[in-house]
């Protein structure tokens, strides 16, 4: 019996000093590789007491109300614009703007404002950047504080998954930023 233990081990440690030649190394991580039409802008066509620079790129939804829904239909998202007249109620649109950002704090890591200022243009608003598995991801509000009011959010048609969306956001986010530093009041 004892020479029957013997040589199992004997052989159990021939086996593995010969079965081990390769080393066993994990997979690389793979990487998403997304292509995104390359920027190109053109200035809103439609009629509206406003007007902003806009992708090529996107299919554009006339609402109601001076309302607009940018479409993005290749990343499967869309930036939904509300449109209100200031009518003494500046304080009132600013709260309701602050509490839909704010509203996405229970999924938010974290809420990244960003102001912006142009005297010339008579354009005032904030950019909130949402970080996390938020409904939206960007939202953002721009005003002239006497007559007009705009109020975008960035919606992606699927389960919110930062870590996959994030290129994307990003992506569309320069939209949002020219968007914003080119609205004029009409």
């Amino acid at each position: 019996m004892r020479n029957i233990f013997f040589l199992f081990s004997l052989l159990s440690f021939v086996f593995f000093l010969f079965s081990c030649n390769e080393d066993v190394l994990p997979k690389p991580k793979a990487y998403l590789s997304l292509e995104y039409p390359k920027k190109s802008y053109e200035q809103l066509k439609l009629e509206r007491p406003y007007t902003f620079d806009i992708s090529k790129s996107t299919t554009i939804i006339d609402d109601k109300n001076n309302w607009l829904k940018i479409k993005y239909p290749n990343l499967k998202a869309s930036i939904d614009i509300t449109y209100r007249p200031v009518e003494n109620n500046l304080k009132e649109l600013l709260t309701e703007a602050e509490k839909l950002v704010f509203k996405h704090a229970v999924k938010a890591e974290q809420i990244i404002p960003k102001d912006f200022m142009n005297s010339k243009n008579n354009v005032f608003g904030s950019l909130y950047e949402i970080t996390g598995n938020a409904a939206s991801h960007l939202q953002f509000h721009v005003t002239d504080s006497t007559n007009h009011f705009i109020k975008g959010s960035l919606y992606f048609y699927a389960k919110p998954n930062y870590d996959s969306i994030l290129p994307a956001v990003a992506y569309i986010k320069s939209d949002v930023l020219k968007l914003i530093e080119t609205t004029k009041w009409k």
